[in-house]
C-alpha cells in the first residue's frame, strides 16, 4: 500500500531543495543548469499535487502543464503560461540535440521571479 502522505512530503521537500540549488546555480552564472533546476523544482511540487489529487503515484512525465492538469489545480492562465515557458528548460537540460539560445542574465532573473511566484503559490496550496 502506498503511503500517500510520505510521497507528498518526499516530492515537496525535494522541490524545496532543488529550488535552492536553482538559485545557487543562477547566482553563480550557470544559467542553463539553474533554469533546469527551476523546472525540476516546479515539476516536483506539481507531482506532490498530483499524488494528493489522485491518491496514487505521480506519472513519470516532465511536462509542467500536463502535471498541473493532472493535479486538477485551479491555476491562473498567467501561471500556466509560466509553466509552459519553463518546459523549454527541461528539454534543454536533458537532451543534447535541443540547442536553444541561452537567456541573458536579465531574462534568467525574469524567469526566476515569475517561476518563484508560481512555486510559492503551489507550495502554499499543499498546506
Amino acid at each position: 500500500m502506498i503511503d500517500i502522505q510520505k510521497q507528498i512530503e518526499h516530492w515537496q521537500s525535494n522541490a524545496i531543495e532543488d529550488w535552492q540549488v536553482a538559485r545557487d546555480l543562477i547566482d553563480d552564472g550557470r544559467i542553463r543548469h539553474g533554469l533546469f533546476f527551476v523546472h525540476l523544482s516546479l515539476e516536483k511540487v506539481l507531482k506532490a499535487h498530483v499524488i494528493r489529487n489522485t491518491q496514487d503515484l505521480a506519472p513519470r512525465i516532465h511536462n509542467l502543464v500536463r502535471l498541473a492538469q493532472s493535479a486538477a489545480l485551479e491555476i491562473s492562465p498567467d501561471y500556466l503560461d509560466v509553466l509552459a515557458d519553463m518546459n523549454a528548460f527541461n528539454l534543454e537540460g536533458r537532451y543534447p540535440d535541443v540547442d536553444l539560445p541561452l537567456p541573458t542574465i536579465e531574462e534568467t532573473h525574469n524567469y526566476l521571479a515569475r517561476s518563484e511566484e508560481v512555486f510559492q503559490w503551489l507550495m502554499s496550496q499543499l498546506s
